[in-house]
């Protein structure tokens, strides 16, 4: 399954790489509220909810379904700044139509493509928002009421809570991070420039790609679904917080956005879901299971293995192609003996793979 960006009419200079503060902290807001998701930011989680002010972790616990599950479209935006304060006054100029639609696109739509309205004016709109934010919690449901029935007031009170978080925790953490992710930008924009869309979208991650005709960026993720819109500009946002989620949405102007990790030192690329739905099958067999125990101890040649294992040779070469497909092995060569060995790199990463694929 895949999300597929149709590319055909964007511009040249239409795809952009960039930081943004404001989706930045909808990531550490999303860490907060869901630190299942990160495990590798427990220590961060722990010691930045020990020093929130009590009514201020009471307020995000309102508001917390615009970015739990999936992120509300208001922490994207259209034209990333170089400040959160800069972005939110960006937020202030959207109608409260615009306003009120895009804080409460929360979950992804089957259809990206879909005609946006407005839950101010259209009951079938109004009515999913209700539904999603009540799915949450009487509280969250609420909020959306106020959202719904007095927008100006709910702006005025989130733009507020932004600012609270920003003194709060953020401020600190994004001076540490801008000049990370700035860098991350800097050097995919120069991969776009000097070797082109596929060089640079394969570095920004592996669960991305080009469609063979390169009119379409498709992306891994589980569910399918077409992303209207590239006509006007892509944006790609690198984010720290977010790893692993691997973010689509649409911009206030109709730009697509994609918020994708910033390369990390010493972390190695997510496998796809194809390839660890194929590694996971492979150690289904319980013969395949035995030899990999083997393995793991020391390299062994196929006779070796069939030996230990208790069958013909031609039956372990098949379980090791199997084993060789999901990239489990490794095989070199000792005079006329070839000798396998479990990559054990790759073994260790299976779960974080798996968590990763499924949070993608």
């Amino acid at each position: 399954m895949s999300l597929t960006i149709t590319i055909t009419k964007t511009p040249g200079d239409g795809i952009v790489f960039t930081p943004s503060p404001l989706a930045e902290l909808g990531q550490m807001l999303h860490v907060l509220s869901e630190p299942g998701h990160h495990p590798g930011l427990r220590d961060w989680v722990a010691a930045t909810t020990v020093q929130l002010p009590p009514y201020l972790a009471d307020r995000l616990y309102e508001a917390d379904f615009l970015w739990r599950s999936t992120r509300s479209d208001i922490l994207m935006p259209a034209q990333p700044q170089a400040t959160l304060s800069e972005e939110l006054d960006l937020l202030d100029k959207l109608d409260d139509e615009a306003f009120v639609s895009a804080a409460l696109e929360i979950a992804c739509a089957a259809d990206y493509g879909r005609s946006r309205t407005s839950p101010l004016t259209h009951d079938a709109e109004r009515k999913r928002a209700r539904e999603l934010a009540a799915a949450r919690g009487p509280r969250q449901a609420a909020f959306a009421d106020r959202l719904l029935s007095d927008p100006q007031s709910v702006r005025v009170w989130l733009r507020r809570l932004f600012e609270d978080c920003e003194a709060a925790f953020f401020c600190e953490n994004w001076l540490r991070l801008r000049p990370h992710l700035a860098a991350d930008a800097r050097h995919k924009a120069d991969l776009l420039r000097h070797h082109g869309l596929a060089e640079a979208i394969s570095a920004v991650s592996s669960a991305l790609s080009l469609n063979a005709e390169s009119t379409c960026i498709v992306v891994d993720k589980l569910r399918d679904g077409v992303v209207a819109g590239a006509e006007h500009g892509l944006i790609f946002v690198p984010t720290h917080f977010g790893r692993p989620h691997l973010i689509v949405s649409h911009a206030h102007d109709g730009r697509p956005a994609l918020q994708y990790p910033a390369t990390a030192p010493g972390l190695a690329q997510t496998a796809s879901l194809e390839i660890t739905q194929r590694r996971l099958e492979a150690l289904a067999h319980p013969t395949r299971m035995r030899m990999c125990r083997a393995l793991a101890r020391g390299p062994h040649t196929t006779g070796e293995l069939a030996s230990i294992i208790g069958l013909t040779p031609p039956e372990i070469s098949r379980h090791l192609a199997i084993l060789k497909n999901a990239e489990f092995l490794t095989t070199r060569r000792r005079g006329r003996y070839a000798l396998h060995e479990l990559d054990l790199a790759v073994v260790s990463r299976l779960g974080s793979d798996f968590l990763e694929g499924v949070l993608r």
